[in-house]
């Protein structure tokens, strides 16, 4: 029911999801009329009598709403009747709703969103946070990282993905002191086999491919992912314009359709469509409110392909493995307290 066009675009992406993907099941969550016209072999339906909107205050959506297809849809996933959850509604909501009903992994603080920014070698660069949790700990982007090596290792089949931290320079003396911080705690997981960590990367390295992963808090992440947004929009719209000035234009784009067709395809965010929210007892991707049926539907294959390829059980594996570099200050401060009561 989410997201800028609800069933006019989700269940049209669903019914080829479903067709490209044989072995796969959908329950499809919402409003009764909205629904009454779509039918799968390997698809329910599942009513709900709500819907939380884009506008939605967050203590509308958690505590009024109770009976919304969002959260009628996590509760699939609680209750085991489903292994992952895709919405495209409201960002906020979906987090604190699966915040509330799934609750975090052991080890994790804040669940962050992992998502894609194409880049130079036409793979995609994992970014996370990209929204969720503006002010973080050396602790907390430690977790980020270990996180977001289990998504990659699960969806690129790269056992041992390079994870770079975000910063105003190469350099380990450069950044503020939760940058510095959390380098130091990186290197260490790095030399105990727990990460691959690469160092600190630059902003343009986003964009080169030069890590697989690219860790900052939710501020940074975000700004970047709309910024690359922006950018694809602005060269594509360029390209347009000046290949159709004149009759010669016209022909030199003609000439070169193949490489500029490449090259929109490989900057088309629609293709990298589909957030992790990583940190939670159960799998839940965020699709942009703006997608359109393509971009819906590789919401959906990500989303599918962490569940097979059990996401859940790589991310609790990680962070056991690399549990005393995660404990964040407020643990600690938690753990004395109840040592001196």
């Amino acid at each position: 029911m989410g997201g800028d066009h609800g069933p006019r675009i989700t269940l049209p992406a669903c019914c080829r999801f479903l067709e490209q993907h044989p072995e796969a099941r959908l329950i499809m969550v919402g409003l009764p009329q909205s629904m009454k016209n779509f039918n799968h072999a390997r698809a329910a339906v599942v009513s709900a009598s709500e819907v939380v909107t884009m506008d939605d205050p967050l203590e509308v959506a958690l505590r009024r709403k109770k009976n919304s297809s969002m959260r009628v849809a996590i509760n699939q996933v609680k209750e085991g009747a489903a292994q992952a959850v895709v919405s495209a509604g409201n960002t906020g909501a979906l987090m604190a709703i699966s915040r509330y009903v799934l609750k975090t992994l052991d080890g994790i603080d804040r669940p962050a969103i992992a998502g894609q920014i194409p880049n130079a070698k036409g793979l995609g660069t994992t970014v996370l946070d990209m929204g969720a949790n503006v002010d973080c700990t050396a602790e907390h982007l430690v977790q980020f990282a270990v996180m977001g090596s289990a998504l990659v290792s699960v969806l690129s089949g790269n056992e041992n993905p390079t994870v770079g931290l975000l910063n105003i320079g190469e350099e380990a003396i450069k950044g503020n002191e939760v940058i510095k911080k959390t380098g130091e705690l990186l290197r260490i997981a790095s030399k105990t086999g727990d990460l691959n960590f690469y160092g600190n990367v630059e902003g343009n390295d986003i964009f080169k491919g030069t890590t697989d992963i690219v860790v900052c808090d939710g501020f940074v992440g975000n700004v970047a992912l709309k910024a690359s947004e922006g950018l694809a929009g602005m060269i594509v719209d360029f390209l347009k314009r000046e290949f159709s000035r004149n009759i010669f234009t016209k022909m030199s784009a003609f000439l070169a359709y193949p490489v500029i067709s490449a090259l929109k395809k490989r900057m088309d965010h629609r293709r990298y469509n589909g957030g992790a929210l990583l940190g939670l007892r159960g799998l839940v991707f965020k699709s942009h409110g703006s997608a359109d049926e393509l971009a819906f539907g590789f919401a959906l294959a990500r989303a599918y392909d962490a569940a097979r390829n059990d996401l859940l059980g790589q991310v609790r594996v990680r962070i056991a493995r690399a549990a005393p570099l995660l404990v964040s200050a407020d643990q600690k401060q938690l753990s004395q307290a109840a040592v001196l009561a």
